[in-house]
């Protein structure tokens, strides 16, 4: 049975990062998103959400990786990033609520 997801389900939450906040002068946004779902479906949820326009959008799938941790081997669990990019002069104020 396919559980169907909500809007708000499906961009989990923003990747706040040196990395990314370099790339807000771009009108870039990076997003973790559920892993089953595209770039289409991706863009008509931002743009549902936030009420921008959305120009482009770049998933990159980050792998699994094992870490050491105090002598334990420990499994960092992979996600997708979805950098979105804005229709220029629009912005996206990640310090505010939705």
């Amino acid at each position: 049975m396919i559980k169907k997801l909500n809007t708000f389900d499906k961009i989990i939450s923003p990747i706040v990062t040196e990395k990314s906040t370099n790339q807000s002068e771009f009108n870039k946004v990076v997003f973790k998103v559920n892993k089953k779902f595209n770039k289409k479906l991706i863009k008509k949820n931002i743009e549902k959400i936030f009420k921008v326009e959305v120009t482009k959008v770049n998933i990159v799938n980050k792998k699994s990786k094992l870490k050491v941790t105090r002598g334990r081997k420990v499994r960092i669990p992979g996600f997708k990033k979805a950098i979105v990019t804005l229709k220029k002069g629009q912005n996206i104020d990640l310090t505010t609520g939705i």
